[in-house]
């Protein structure tokens, strides 16, 4: 596995291009590995990655709700953060923040010098949202609210203008359900984010990760998106792949629940039954995908690596080419 690794680092910090081939291969490296995969330790790639110090005084942070910290052992926002890199002067659209769980470490961080939009659906999303923001002016008072209206042509900021766009286990939601017809109003949705980045600019994904071997049918009924999928949708907008990291796997999680990923906590879906098997499960397993829009200015050797310590992290150049191909096919 060591040796995978550095093979697939040397060739990346070569600059040569990832043939299809090869990207569909790392798409599929979780489930071809999937036993070796469950034998290791998580803890290993996760204290791998660099945490920038800001980032970590953010997440400590005294004020955040104790239900919310109680969660970071399984999402890891401070490696997140650090790894999409993170910094205190960029403008960042958050997607969908539902209950404002990142919100409470991105809008402190960002208040001072940089600029944190949060885009949010009209209706109940955006009225429990406000009311959220109202509940601690000191700390939320210049988060800025943008609508998204899924399917549609949305600016969440002026075009090009954003350094950075984050979604967390948002686009099984987007995909839709069965009877929306293929992508449902993912397609547009990386339209829009393309869009509103600068050249340069980074896409930060956090999604439930189905492996490459289940039914894809599976991605709009059970909340697990296939990697290649996300890959596939990235690129078709016109971003590349720039890397990815297993800091939010979880081996302990077979993908395979009555009720998909909300089966598992914080959902608890089938509410006590199983309850203690569930959450000695965790949260679900999680594919970490860093894109970023190409930069027609700035030479492929220029684009800024993932941390290099953490052996989890595999960095592709900024020359990834096509997407692999993909079979055709609510609460977070």
């Amino acid at each position: 596995m060591r040796r995978l690794l550095l093979a697939v680092s040397l060739i990346a910090l070569s600059g040569a291009p990832l043939s299809a081939k090869t990207v569909a291969k790392a798409a599929a490296k979780p489930a071809a590995k999937s036993t070796a995969t469950k034998k290791a330790a998580p803890a290993a790639p996760r204290a791998g990655i660099m945490v920038a110090p800001d980032i970590r005084e953010a997440v400590d942070d005294k004020r955040r709700d104790p239900k919310n910290v109680a969660r970071d052992i399984y999402r890891h926002p401070a490696q997140t953060l650090s790894f999409f890199g993170l910094k205190p002067d960029m403008t960042v659209v958050e997607m969908i923040p539902g209950t404002g769980w990142y919100t409470e470490i991105l809008a402190p961080y960002l208040a001072a010098n940089g600029h944190y939009v949060a885009a949010v659906s009209a209706g109940q999303e955006s009225d429990e949202y406000r009311t959220f923001l109202a509940t601690d002016p000191d700390r939320f008072g210049k988060v800025q609210m943008t609508p998204f209206d899924p399917g549609q042509m949305n600016e969440f900021v002026p075009a090009g203008s954003a350094d950075m766009i984050l979604t967390f286990r948002n686009i099984h939601n987007l995909l839709g359900s069965p009877d929306q017809p293929g992508d449902g109003n993912a397609g547009q949705a990386f339209a829009d984010w393309f869009r509103a980045l600068k050249p340069g600019g980074v896409l930060g994904i956090v999604e439930h990760r189905l492996p490459e071997n289940m039914d894809s049918a599976r991605e709009k009924t059970t909340g697990y998106v296939k990697r290649s999928t996300v890959i596939r949708l990235a690129m078709a907008a016109g971003f590349q792949l720039a890397a990815v990291s297993d800091v939010n796997a979880n081996p302990k999680d077979d993908h395979d629940h009555p009720k998909g990923v909300w089966t598992l906590p914080p959902s608890y879906a089938l509410g006590d039954e199983d309850k203690a098997k569930y959450a000695a499960i965790g949260e679900s397993d999680r594919m970490t995908l860093r894109f970023v829009k190409p930069d027609p200015n700035a030479a492929a050797a220029d684009a800024s690596p993932a941390p290099a310590t953490d052996p989890a992290v595999t960095t592709a150049p900024a020359t990834d080419p096509a997407a692999p191909p993909a079979p055709q096919d609510t609460p977070k």
